[in-house]
């Protein structure tokens, strides 16, 4: 489990840097050329009240994808299996957000903080709250796919 958490890490912090190329010290593609949705009641359960834009769609959906490309070479799939790719991207989500903001010269570790970020707008005990939510999703998905 240990070598896994070690991918996913590394998986997260390449990502957070090629993010960092993309949107520079404009953070969740507020300034790239794509659509975004504003406003959607899913958005608030879901994204935690920001847009929902292409880049994250796609971003979201490659993720989701490569995460489940070994289940396709092997063509095996099972329940633990699955559980445990659901909690390593929730997981690779929260850590690459927190590393981007590390990696990234406009921002550093002292700005990720509530009031510093428009797409982060609620916080507890340091990080977002939905950071907390996926955190303890990720808990029960990997916790269920040790078993």
């Amino acid at each position: 489990m240990i070598h896994q958490l070690a991918i996913v890490f590394i998986a997260a912090y390449m990502w957070a840097k090629l993010e960092v190329e993309i949107e520079g010290k404009h953070g969740w593609a507020k300034n790239l050329p794509t659509w975004r949705v504003e406003k959607h009641i899913l958005l608030d359960y879901f994204m935690n009240g920001r847009p929902l834009t292409g880049y994250h769609f796609w971003a979201f959906a490659f993720v989701f994808f490569i995460f489940h490309l070994p289940l396709f070479w092997i063509n095996s799939w099972s329940w633990p299996a699955e559980c445990r790719i659901m909690g390593s991207i929730l997981l690779f989500w929260v850590i690459e957000d927190v590393l981007w903001f590390i990696v990234n010269p406009h921002f550093g570790w002292r700005r990720h903080r509530q009031g510093e970020t428009w797409w982060h707008q609620r916080w507890l005990m340091g990080l977002p709250t939905d950071h907390w939510g996926l955190l303890l999703v990720a808990l029960v998905f990997l916790v269920f796919s040790s078993r």
